[in-house]
């Protein structure tokens, strides 16, 4: 029975704050939703606005223009809240507590990590909601029918902190150096699949092709 099988390992590097993983969304989840009999897909934040980076949106001109793009070749729709955030340009994006959230949301009982984050980058780029907002992620919570208070006292945790801070170092270690990043994992090594702009029916192509060189078939 293919529920005995062992599962494909891939992992998921993004960050809330990226726009084309925002773009990519849509197709992920397709794809991940086609192959849920024979992938295990873990999601780790990326770490793209830490530090000295994390830094009000004005701070990036190129946002505007990225967008225009991002919705050109994906598809996607940013909301009228992202926008007036976009155009008032105050808001911090800080990548680190945007990992903190996702710690949170995927460590409760019955949690889709992918959904998750999903989630998240609704709350961002149609509701322009901050993600440090520790209310969001209780909404984020109920919406997804998760106990909202567990969720923010693990956010508000040093654990879930440490634990993001641990996702930023695992990207690292795979040598990820641009969001969206989707890998396979196997017995010969670690590959990518696709890109920012890939449809669900080329991962699924790219995974079949990987698979097939992979065992020799």
């Amino acid at each position: 029975m293919r529920d005995s099988v062992e599962r494909i390992a891939l992992t998921y590097a993004f960050d809330a704050y990226c726009g084309w993983c925002y773009g990519f969304s849509p197709a992920l989840h397709e794809f991940a939703a086609a192959n849920a009999d024979r992938v295990e897909l873990r999601v780790l934040s990326g770490g793209l606005f830490t530090g000295s980076r994390a830094l009000p949106m004005s701070a990036y001109r190129h946002i505007p223009g990225a967008n225009e793009r991002i919705a050109q070749l994906t598809g996607v729709t940013f909301g009228d809240g992202y926008r007036a955030a976009l155009t008032d340009g105050t808001a911090v994006m800080d990548s680190a507590d945007a990992a903190t959230g996702l710690v949170a949301l995927r460590s409760q009982p019955g949690a889709n990590a992918l959904d998750a984050a999903d989630a998240m980058q609704r709350a961002w780029y149609v509701d322009g909601r901050s993600l440090s907002d520790a209310e969001v992620y209780r909404d984020i919570a109920a919406e997804l029918g998760l106990d909202a208070d567990a969720v923010a006292t693990a956010y508000a945790s040093p654990a879930a902190r440490a634990e993001a801070a641990a996702d930023i170092l695992e990207v690292r270690r795979l040598g990820v150096d641009g969001y969206p990043t989707l890998l396979l994992h196997t017995a010969y090594g670690t590959d990518r699949l696709g890109g920012p702009v890939s449809s669900a029916d080329v991962l699924t192509r790219a995974l079949d092709q990987h698979l097939a060189a992979a065992t020799g078939a």
